[in-house]
């Protein structure tokens, strides 16, 4: 019987890691709660700035390569056609509602968005957060 319990010891052992795989953290916790494709208008908020208020679509889907993260191609529609502005780098906080993003330009900029089941509402800052410079109000168009 002695020699059974090293083999006991790695039974159990196993028996207790599969019972807690269930709550590691998984890669883009909560992502099925953003992905998808969204449609709203983004605003200016800026007087005499290059900003122009635009209707967009954002693409929100989770990286191939980083499973923590997820990108979010960015949209304007001019004349009824969708014309790519670029692609945001994003993590979501799933407890708290909220996407942030940025981009890869040497601009300091923060997007970020709370997100309310169907609809969606962000702001972009700017300087490091102390300049408002766009909200954007968003509805899901397709998951």
């Amino acid at each position: 019987m002695p020699g059974n319990l090293p083999m006991r010891l790695f039974l159990g052992t196993i028996a207790v890691l599969l019972l807690t795989a269930a709550a590691w953290p998984r890669p883009a916790s909560g992502a099925a709660a953003v992905t998808g494709s969204w449609e709203g208008d983004s605003k200016c908020t800026i007087a005499d700035s290059p900003c122009h208020d635009e209707h967009v679509l954002y693409q929100i889907a989770e990286d191939k390569k980083d499973p923590w993260q997820l990108n979010l191609d960015a949209y304007k529609v001019i004349e009824g056609a969708p014309e790519f502005m670029g692609t945001l780098t994003c993590h979501y906080q799933a407890k708290a509602g909220v996407l942030s993003c940025t981009s890869s330009s040497r601009e300091k900029d923060d997007w970020e968005f709370h997100v309310m089941g169907e609809t969606m509402s962000g702001r972009l800052l700017l300087d490091g957060g102390k300049t408002l410079y766009r909200r954007v109000a968003l509805h899901r168009v397709e998951k």
